[in-house]
């Protein structure tokens, strides 16, 4: 057996394409159903070595905000510098929801409220300002 993806709901493609590219996912294939009235786009992450996709959903005709289901939980994904990722994500206006305060561990929410777990690949980073004074914020 093998993981083949993770599929998320999104209310608005271009948002999430711009956060997950961010993330360091790329597009590998896009189905758009005229009948069915959706588009899907497969991304696929840069580490050669963890090619882990995601499927996109978009419901044409969606117009309200999905709402949580808690029983989805979230989406974890290693990184190679936990501080250097969430500064990026912090440039492209996302929020720090969970900050590294341990060096080893961050929690975002994609723009469709998909809860995004970030750990540092390897062992903790040493700690460092300001992200161990940072307190936590919302849910995650």
């Amino acid at each position: 057996m093998r993981m083949l993806h993770t599929m998320i709901r999104v209310l608005d493609l271009e948002k999430a394409l711009a956060f997950f590219t961010v993330l360091g996912f790329h597009e590998l294939e896009r189905k758009e159903s005229e009948s069915g009235r959706f588009t899907l786009v497969f991304l696929e992450s840069d580490d050669l070595e963890d090619l882990h996709e995601l499927e996109l959903t978009y419901n044409w005709d969606q117009t309200e905000p999905y709402t949580d289901g808690r029983n989805f939980g979230h989406i974890a994904i290693a990184v190679d510098n936990i501080y250097a990722m969430c500064e990026r994500l912090q440039e492209h206006g996302v929020q720090i929801l969970r900050p590294p305060r341990d060096g080893r561990m961050a929690f975002v929410r994609s723009p469709d409220q998909i809860s995004i777990e970030l750990l540092q690949d390897g062992e903790a980073l040493p700690l460092q300002e300001p992200w161990i004074s940072m307190p936590s914020v919302g849910t995650w």
